[in-house]
């Protein structure tokens, strides 16, 4: 149908697309198919279809899942951002709430990959796994972050590209220093979530 036709248009020609995980397109899950349509709508100035699309949607669904590691008001004040069309802050909310999936990732990443009791090749496979996942959110909200922090934005990406090059590689201690990209990829993105969920929430 049109909108999802236009959805896949501007997943297309997001500026973020341009960069992904090696040969890795991110494949749409519920929630980032629902995003892509909030964000469409908002585009569109159809604040009330984008309300709808959150109210009824996985995106909010998947916050309420996740509420216990994300900033207290973080659904509430969406919505309200959606309510009052205020789509920056609605981009602002969504940022932190996929930065802060892209770090559980991150973390539970590095957790898994100094298992010593996988074989080198068994700790790359698991980081290319969590790369592509991890990269499924981070790529939604990349341009956001690079607008309003582009220094954490290209500390991101650099870890990413880094990290990259050591699943390539599996020996033993290429697989070893895997864990210091996911440990900064993580760490960036807490002090994001952390600075950008201090901001005032503007007036509409």
């Amino acid at each position: 149908m049109i909108l999802t036709a236009l959805v896949m248009l501007l997943a297309l020609t997001s500026p973020a697309a341009a960069h992904h995980v090696g040969a890795y397109t991110p494949r749409d899950n519920e929630v980032t198919t629902n995003f892509k349509q909030i964000k469409f709508s908002l585009q569109a100035r159809k604040f009330d279809v984008a309300r709808r699309l959150f109210d009824e949607g996985a995106l909010r669904a998947a916050m309420r899942e996740k509420a216990g590691m994300l900033p207290a008001d973080l659904e509430s004040g969406t919505r309200a951002a959606l309510q009052s069309g205020d789509a920056a802050e609605v981009e602002r909310r969504l940022m932190i709430f996929f930065a802060a999936l892209a770090r559980e990732l991150a973390v539970e990443a590095e957790r898994q990959v100094a298992d010593a009791r996988l074989t080198p090749q068994a700790r790359a496979a698991t980081g290319q796994r969590f790369l592509e996942a991890m990269w499924r959110y981070y790529n939604l909200v990349d341009f956001a972050v690079s607008s309003r922090d582009n220094k954490s934005s290209t500390a991101i990406r650099l870890a990413f590209d880094e990290a990259e090059g050591y699943v390539k590689t599996p020996a033993a201690s290429e697989a070893d220093k895997l864990r210091g990209p996911l440990r900064r990829i993580a760490q960036v993105l807490s002090t994001l979530i952390d600075t950008s969920s201090a901001l005032p929430r503007r007036d509409s």
